[in-house]
């Protein structure tokens, strides 16, 4: 009895297993399929207005896919696992074009994780027992942390690159930038939570049910 109840189980176990890779399998196809239909349309569209790749680099569709299949996937809840943003920007030269693009896209992507900060510390707010002048203090503070996010997010490298000539000799470039959104989250939290403490001098109670994290950095001898 014992051996067929183990054999059953067993069973159960790769058939789950099996069913869990179908699944994924489907999944990873239909978001290819999608990605690829959407891209080959922003392709035909991006070479209409006479953007092109650095030599060396894959076709312009098939950078488009890429992105586009990065933007399709989702995290193991179903949410979205990377926040987009795009950059662009004109200068004399394609290098400072390039860096300029980056940057405006690294504010767009600070922005977008500050947007989600502020949503999560409002769900927590409620819970930390705040004034209402503390907790308007508070949103204030997260509100104008989206340089300080930039700066700590570092050097993003773009999906993508493209380039054209403008008028007047100079060159435009548009990048897109992708972040995982946890680690975005993350970062986030730590830069939210100096700056309360800081600013507010909140204890560490009060940061945890506000941030909705403990603090786990070293603390200075």
């Amino acid at each position: 009895m014992k051996k067929v109840i183990c054999f059953i189980i067993g069973a159960l176990v790769i058939s789950s297993f099996a069913f869990a890779q179908q699944t994924e399998k489907s999944l990873k196809k239909d978001i290819k399929e999608k990605a690829i239909k959407e891209a080959r349309k922003e392709a035909k569209k991006l070479t209409k207005e006479g953007w092109r790749v650095q030599p060396g680099s894959l076709p312009l569709d098939k950078l488009i896919e890429k992105a586009w299949m990065k933007q399709y996937m989702q995290d193991e809840n179903g949410n979205s696992k990377f926040i987009t943003a795009d950059g662009n920007a004109v200068a004399e030269n394609k290098t400072a074009a390039e860096m300029q693009a980056i940057e405006m896209g690294k504010l767009q992507l600070a922005g977008l994780i500050e947007t989600n900060m502020n949503s999560l510390i409002s769900a927590n707010i409620g819970n930390s027992q705040l004034s209402t002048q503390d907790a308007a203090s508070v949103t204030e503070i997260v509100q104008s942390a989206k340089n300080l996010i930039a700066m700590q997010l570092g050097y993003v490298n773009p999906e993508f690159k493209l380039y054209r000539d403008v008028k007047d000799k100079k060159v435009e470039v548009q990048v897109r930038l992708f972040y995982d959104v946890k680690q975005s989250l993350e970062i986030a939290k730590k830069v939210v939570r100096k700056e309360l403490k800081d600013k507010m001098k909140l204890n560490e109670q009060q940061l945890d049910k506000i941030i909705g994290m403990p603090n786990t950095e070293t603390p200075e001898k």
